[in-house]
């Protein structure tokens, strides 16, 4: 299944039941594992892996150098694992000898049109990236997030688990697990109710958490105070202990 007109180098690995459309280019070092397809006018540069029952889509872009004035050549990757969907014109960039060398991508992404992974961003899994959204260099979006449109991210952010992005909002500090997060200048809006009740969440985790994020948002503690009374009231509880830690390690400060 693959197109005659597309370029494959000697170099590169292909997996069983492999498609590559059209004029599609596949460079040096592409491992592009099983049941992948890659559709027409796609370009993968290397050192680049592809996981198995990824899709990608026309024109996106994977594995070229990073965008970085710092970057000599040096050996570099980009690791993208499996059944993600990429559609037209995303990009994905290898990482920097000083971010670690990988840019990293989990299992069963979307990433919706002309989306940017920047040099040694690490994206976990079961994340939506909405058309445009942007990460800048070493930026980590753990799993079950949604990034809306045109979201751009500063580099070194973190964004945690099941945390959701509103479209157009400039994120300068780590976002919060399990809230909503939006704004030209991000501000935290609390609890994402309605998202973690179509995920599943039961109804005592999330009375739980709105009463953390009352304590962290609402009252005249500041952040210190706060946590030690979520973790007085509340430790133990897995979702809070998580929003205790992911506060309690941020090197950029949070988004209250």
């Amino acid at each position: 299944m693959i197109h005659p007109t597309a370029i494959i180098s000697s170099n590169a690995q292909l997996g069983a039941n492999v498609e590559i459309g059209p004029y599609a280019i596949i460079g040096d070092e592409v491992i592009i594992h099983d049941g992948v397809s890659i559709a027409s006018h796609v370009s993968l540069a290397g050192p680049c892996e592809i996981g198995a029952a990824t899709r990608i889509f026309p024109f996106a872009s994977l594995g070229q150098p990073p965008q970085d004035l710092k970057y000599q050549g040096e050996p570099t990757r980009l690791v993208v694992g499996e059944r993600n969907e990429i559609r037209e014109y995303v990009t994905m960039n290898r990482g920097t000898a000083q971010g670690g060398g990988v840019t990293r991508i989990g299992d069963d992404n979307l990433f919706m049109a002309q989306t940017h992974i920047a040099h040694d961003s690490q994206i976990g899994s079961r994340n939506i990236f909405a058309n445009l959204a942007s990460t800048a260099g070493h930026v980590t979006v753990y799993d079950d997030a949604f990034i809306g449109a045109f979201v751009g991210i500063h580099q070194f952010c973190r964004i945690a688990n099941h945390a959701f992005v509103g479209g157009f909002s400039k994120i300068v500090k780590d976002c919060l697990p399990y809230a909503r997060t939006d704004g030209a200048e991000a501000t935290c809006y609390g609890v994402n109710t309605i998202g973690l009740r179509r995920k599943g969440f039961s109804n005592e985790t999330i009375r739980d958490l709105q009463r953390a994020y009352h304590l962290l948002l609402l009252s005249k503690l500041n952040t210190a105070q706060a946590l030690e009374q979520i973790k007085a009231e509340l430790a133990g509880k897995p979702e809070i202990d998580y929003l205790v830690e992911f506060i309690a390690s941020s090197q950029r400060g949070v988004t209250k």
